[in-house]
């Protein structure tokens, strides 16, 4: 018996070794695309790489669809910020999902909206509008109050009633900067509209100086939870995002910022409103419809535009996030999971939804169970605890390493952080990931499966302070 109970033992502990070790060495090779990507992209000048896209002759109009529910703490720095971005020709569409609070109220007196009549062509299904308001004082900023039916529905209003062949889908709560709309539309106007999608960069904006809708001043929060954030966010997107990009694999495109065709997103349906992610439901639909009808175009992502976005603070709020993230996750891949190894689809079948299936849904799984593992072969001694240390030690560099290789990313590349002691406080952070952050993500993750489980859909209220002063 005590033989058989080892090779149970010795068998999982080399497969969850074996495991990471895959996981270690995909994101080894995603690394270095990231860097030879970078490289290649920050030897530009990259102010010269803008200045002809003022040029409306050049530039594509966009629509700024603004979902907002309950968003009375942000909304008006929100909106400030985006009627100052350098882009020839935008409309703004704030559409109103029914909030409780005093976020219409607080638009209309702010803008000085006045009602007005339009009839309104309906391409993709949405709750019924209740009033449209236009700024007496900014022709290009709209007002759409509607019944409530959740961010996708809201989404798709704006959808209905935009006027331009883009659109852009950005959170109540964020504050782009100022060039964001040139950069980010930069690759469809280059690729002569075979890039149907854009999606930028999302940063933490809890710890920065934030006026009147404007970036002031970049810093840390001091918050560890809030810091940690960042560090996995770099991670996100300045390794994960650009790789995958790089080879027309994205299946996730914020919904925080991204810029699509309306076309395309029209002829996929619209945004579904039965899922929590949205946002990658609608790219993987995009994906699919594309090479269905045998399309050669792309979605990519762009690091150098960026999205400042509020994060939560506290324990409660980040774990329903987390929660809420991971049963989105879920729903795409299974809504879609016939493209999994689906030679039709080709390598978004073959390479992108085995990753999403075996790294980022089941990792969380693997991950806990490496975990329990490890506390368990302490207790049992012996040889358990060389199994112990090897867990531990690819769990480091699973995590902290790579981490750390984000954070010398982003001051190699975007150096949004001006100061040295907060690249420092980010490097030295990333450091200690692996003994208390990602547990804790895990743990949460997999919570989020538990959820699906036992049918438990609920959304769960995320409370926001404002990050603009």
């Amino acid at each position: 018996m005590i033989f058989q109970w080892g090779d149970i033992v010795a068998v999982f502990a080399w497969f969850i070794a074996v495991y990471m070790v895959i996981v270690i060495v995909f994101y080894t090779v995603i690394l270095v695309i990231s860097l030879f990507q970078l490289r290649k992209e920050y030897q530009l000048d990259r102010v010269q790489a803008y200045e002809d896209y003022m040029d409306e002759f050049y530039t594509k109009p966009v629509s700024i669809i603004v979902p907002a529910y309950n968003e009375e703490a942000g909304i008006i720095q929100s909106v400030r910020s985006l009627l100052s971005v350098n882009y020839p020709t935008y409309e703004i569409i704030v559409v109103n999902d029914g909030s409780t609070d005093l976020t219409l109220e607080k638009m209309i007196e702010h803008y000085e909206m006045k009602e007005i009549k339009k009839v309104i062509r309906k391409q993709v299904d949405s709750k019924p509008i209740k009033k449209i308001y236009q700024s007496e004082i900014l022709s290009n900023l709209f007002l759409v109050d509607k019944e409530n039916g959740g961010k996708a529905d809201a989404l798709n209003v704006g959808l209905n009633f935009s006027h331009y062949p883009y659109f852009c889908s950005l959170d109540g709560d964020s504050v782009l900067e100022q060039d964001a709309f040139l950069k980010v539309m930069k690759p469809i106007i280059d690729s002569n509209e075979e890039v149907i999608a854009s999606g930028g960069s999302v940063r933490i904006a809890n710890g920065c100086q934030i006026q009147n809708g404007h970036i002031h001043k970049i810093g840390l929060s001091d918050k560890p939870l809030v810091v940690m954030q960042i560090i996995e966010y770099l991670r996100a997107f300045l390794m994960g995002r650009i790789g995958l990009s790089r080879h027309n694999l994205l299946l996730i495109i914020s919904g925080a910022f991204g810029v699509f065709s309306k076309h395309w997103v029209i002829a996929a349906g619209g945004y579904r409103v039965d899922t929590v992610g949205e946002d990658m439901e609608l790219v993987v639909r995009m994906h699919r419809l594309l090479k269905e009808k045998g399309q050669k175009k792309k979605i990519v992502y762009v690091p150098d535009p960026v999205c400042w976005t509020e994060v939560p603070e506290d324990l409660t709020y980040l774990r329903r996030q987390r929660r809420r993230w991971h049963r989105g996750l879920f729903e795409s891949l299974w809504i879609h999971k016939k493209l999994t190894f689906n030679p039709k689809y080709g390598s978004i079948g073959f390479l992108a939804f085995p990753y999403f299936w075996i790294v980022e849904f089941f990792g969380p799984i693997v991950e806990l169970s490496g975990y329990i593992f490890m506390i368990l072969c302490l207790f049992l001694g012996g040889i358990y605890i060389e199994y112990s240390i090897l867990l531990f030690l690819l769990s480091c560099l699973y995590g902290s390493i790579f981490s750390m290789a984000a954070v010398l990313l982003e001051e190699w590349s975007l150096t949004k952080y001006p100061k040295v002691s907060d690249i420092v406080k980010l490097f030295l952070y990333s450091l200690t990931e692996t003994l208390w952050y990602r547990p804790l993500t895990v743990l949460w993750r997999c919570e989020g499966i538990w959820q699906m489980v036992i049918g438990d859909k609920s959304w769960g209220e995320m409370k926001r302070k404002g990050v603009s002063e």
